[in-house]
């Protein structure tokens, strides 16, 4: 398991990559930061499969750094090691694996690596599957781990607060990624049919006129309809013709 030690004090990652050795040559430290920059910088370069990171340091924290991590295409796990309890809650809000208090403990430490790597493990599977289709894929965190929803699966998204809301064919979950660049990227498999929602081109079925004048789309595979906005019509019955 390759990781990535950030902490701004030296003591703290003399003595976690002291334990770490001790703990066996399957964890190798690949690289030392000084703040969740460095950090960033180190993953960049180096890549990693686990960050142990520090959440108050100088110019960039680590809370600040998981969520930056987590956007990246294939994250790491990331495991907080701070003595600050309080920021427990904020620290499983950015996904990540666990949380340990200073001053470590190699039998406490070993836990959070074993669940760190049964992630890595589920999301080198994941990314080995994907690796044998052409299909894009949208990537989410899931119960700690790493879950990818093809786009063939993808029946429409819908913006909800700072997050999205990704309908497929097996339910439903959040992705933390903003809808216009997710329109952006994906054009060729999204139209835009509200400012709050895209649906997938291969699941649109058709136009319904319902109450009071309000056009909505019907989609195959869900009995949801969805709203279109006048500014957005034009495109959908274009599309629904075939002309596009």
């Amino acid at each position: 398991m390759r990781i990535i030690l950030v902490d701004d004090e030296p003591l703290a990652r003399d003595r976690l990559a002291a334990l770490l050795a001790e703990l066996g040559e399957i964890y190798q430290v690949v690289g030392t930061a000084e703040n969740g920059e460095e950090a960033l910088e180190l993953f960049s370069n180096l890549g990693a499969d686990l960050v142990l990171m520090d959440i108050r340091m100088p110019v960039m924290d680590g809370l600040q750094a998981a969520r930056r991590l987590a956007e990246t295409h294939t994250p790491p796990a990331v495991v907080f090691t701070t003595a600050y309890e309080e920021h427990a809650l904020q620290a499983f809000e950015t996904r990540a694996v666990d949380y340990l208090l200073k001053p470590v403990r190699k039998q406490r430490l070993q836990k959070a690596l074993d669940a760190a790597q049964r992630i890595t493990l589920a999301q080198l599977e994941k990314l080995s599957l994907s690796a044998e289709t052409d299909v894009p894929q949208l990537s989410m965190s899931y119960r700690g781990g790493l879950r990818r929803i093809p786009l063939d699966q993808v029946l429409y998204l819908r913006a909800e607060s700072k997050y999205v809301m990704v309908f497929h064919t097996e339910g439903e979950m959040l992705l933390d990624e903003s809808l216009k660049s997710l329109a952006s990227r994906y054009s060729d498999w999204f139209i835009r049919i509200h400012r709050n929602a895209l649906v997938a081109r291969h699941a649109l079925r058709g136009l319904e006129k319902c109450e009071g004048g309000v056009m909505r789309v019907s989609l195959q595979g869900s009995e949801a309809l969805l709203e279109v906005s006048r500014r957005h019509l034009p495109g959908v019955r274009r599309l629904i013709r075939g002309e596009e």
